[in-house]
């Protein structure tokens, strides 16, 4: 028999459809690939056609045609794809104390390998190609600890601090010069099924920093530019720009005596 037929007679017997699981793993090498090409001359020349085929069989395990024309469409971004995230690494090397040097994002940052992976995720997904933006997203999730959808509209010189937590939605917009820290969810603020062809996420303006763990949520909600959004604040409505938004709070602080 043979295997076709083996892989019918197995999806009749156990009821199920195949739905190809081993490509995550196949999608996480290949994305690997794809970052390491996009950095290292070097490993471009090694590794780049090879990294053409991987691709090219994902989109046929994945039933996509044209795979050769959307490859060629998609390497030429390449270059415009580098250089915005030349201006991220550069933010996070002037916004982060903690950055000793521009070698060090590239490295070491979990933010910066999210931006990377989303810019090319996001760049295959207005190309049209199905599921596989979707799983490249999910990878740098795994790897990074940050949920961004290949669907968000990033600007430029974009800066995510310690990344971890974070979760950036479908339909969210974000301007240049943005700052995010860890925690931050921008969302929706309802979820439902019907609404999947609206804008569920908010706008994020130029020049706003978000702390850790804010919440910003609804389509509708526009955060203004040069605005500075506090740890742990809740935002469903827009807010002006050059706002500062803070959470009030008590502190009673007792001192132990013996």
């Amino acid at each position: 028999m043979e295997q076709t037929e083996q892989i019918k007679a197995t999806e009749k017997l156990v009821g199920f459809k195949n739905y190809r699981m081993c490509l995550k793993d196949a999608v996480g090498v290949f994305t690997k690939q794809l970052i390491n090409n996009l950095f290292d001359v070097n490993h471009l020349a090694e590794s780049g056609p090879k990294t053409r085929i991987q691709f090219l069989k994902i989109l046929e395990r994945l039933s996509v045609e044209n795979g050769e024309e959307i490859w060629n469409d998609f390497e030429s971004s390449f270059i415009t794809i580098r250089k915005k995230l030349d201006l991220d690494a550069e933010a996070a090397h002037k916004n982060d104390p903690a950055a000793k040097s521009l070698n060090e994002v590239y490295l070491a940052y979990p933010g910066f390998y999210a931006i990377a992976v989303h810019r090319l995720s996001h760049q295959l997904l207005k190309l049209g190609v199905p599921v596989l933006p979707r799983v490249m997203s999910e990878f740098a999730h795994s790897t990074t600890g940050t949920d961004i959808h290949p669907g968000a509209e990033i600007g430029e010189s974009f800066f995510i601090d310690h990344a971890t937590g974070i979760v950036i939605g479908e339909t969210t917009v974000i301007r240049d010069n943005v700052q995010i820290f860890q925690g931050v969810t921008l969302g929706g603020i309802q979820v439902k099924k019907s609404l999947a062809s609206t804008k569920r996420h908010p706008t994020i303006e130029n020049g706003v920093v978000i702390y850790a763990n804010a919440t910003i949520l609804g389509g509708d909600v526009v955060i203004g530019a040069n605005s500075v959004i506090g740890a742990n604040v809740c935002i469903t409505e827009s807010i002006p720009e050059n706002s500062v938004v803070t959470v009030q709070s008590e502190n009673n602080i007792f001192q132990k005596r013996n």
